[in-house]
């Protein structure tokens, strides 16, 4: 047997995967066992927030019965279908962001645990002081022309949940392969960077607008690009009711920021370690190609 272990991290990015030999996978195992049953309190988790959000973790081949086939362990919790335990080991999500991760040199891997390190970090904050009281989601028609907010068309479990990411979900565009700026043209963003990524965006025919104060737009809708410098890109959109939606990568769609909060304008909401907002764009419907 062996275990595939995703480092739910990114959102516009696929994710890093390590996989564990049989041997690894054991020993990991012995780490992962349920312990303490978790109180109704502590089962709540931070709804989609952009940055850290665990360890997925899957058995391939033969695997045990002792958990379930696919776990997600996030700031020692282990939760999965009919699990909702601290698992035995409450050290091993930093064991395994200490590991080298598959993304390149060395001194690429270095600093990327050094990057899960800290977003773990944040997360466990983020956790402490997140606002988990049930908000009033405004239904208001002020934006007729933009995307409806229908999260249970996206938030599928399956292939819509997991093949489609932030850029998708912004631009109302379903491609099921994680979609990146600039490929479906031949022009994929060559940096994490603002200027990069929003050139990509724009030979997918995205049109940057500016703005000082956030409006409907005549034709389209608005959408809303940040950036973790160098290492990932998000994507928000305006919805009918001119509030921001988002979807974390392969997690499910969210209109709630990372302190819980309904989102009123990107620039000034809870955006984790996406710290550069890098500017508004429209997308025409119908006009734009993405894969």
């Amino acid at each position: 047997m062996k275990l595939k272990i995703t480092v739910d991290v990114f959102s516009g990015r696929e994710n890093p995967v390590i996989e564990l030999d049989h041997r690894a996978s054991l020993r990991a195992l012995d780490r992962l066992q349920p312990d303490k049953k978790l109180s109704a309190r502590e089962r709540k988790v931070p709804e989609g927030i952009l940055g850290y959000r665990g360890l997925v973790i899957e058995q391939i081949g033969r695997g045990t019965t002792r958990l379930p086939r696919e776990v997600r362990l996030v700031n020692g919790k282990l939760l999965g279908l009919g699990l909702a335990h601290r698992a035995a080991d409450q050290g091993f999500e930093a064991y395994i962001g200490g590991r080298r991760f598959p993304v390149g040199s060395t001194r690429a891997a270095s600093a990327f645990t050094k990057y899960v390190a800290r977003e773990l970090n944040r997360y466990r904050r983020i956790e402490a002081a997140y606002d988990f009281a049930r908000v009033k989601w405004p239904v208001l028609k002020r934006c007729p022309c933009a995307p409806i907010y229908e999260p249970a068309w996206w938030n599928d479990a399956g292939t819509r949940q997991y093949n489609n990411n932030c850029y998708n979900y912004a631009t109302n565009y379903r491609s099921d392969t994680f979609a990146q700026p600039g490929r479906a043209a031949g022009a994929m963003y060559t940096a994490l960077t603002c200027p990069a990524v929003r050139a990509g965006a724009k030979k997918d025919e995205l049109i940057p607008t500016r703005l000082r104060f956030i409006r409907c737009p005549p034709k389209g809708h608005l959408v809303a690009l940040v950036v973790a410098p160098n290492w990932d890109f998000h994507w928000y959109r305006l919805g009918t009711n001119m509030k921001w939606t988002h979807k974390p990568g392969s997690t499910a769609v969210t209109n709630l920021d990372n302190s819980g909060h309904i989102i009123n304008d990107p620039r000034t909401a809870d955006r984790g370690p996406y710290s550069q907002f890098c500017g508004f764009m429209i997308v025409m419907h119908g006009h734009i190609k993405i894969s």
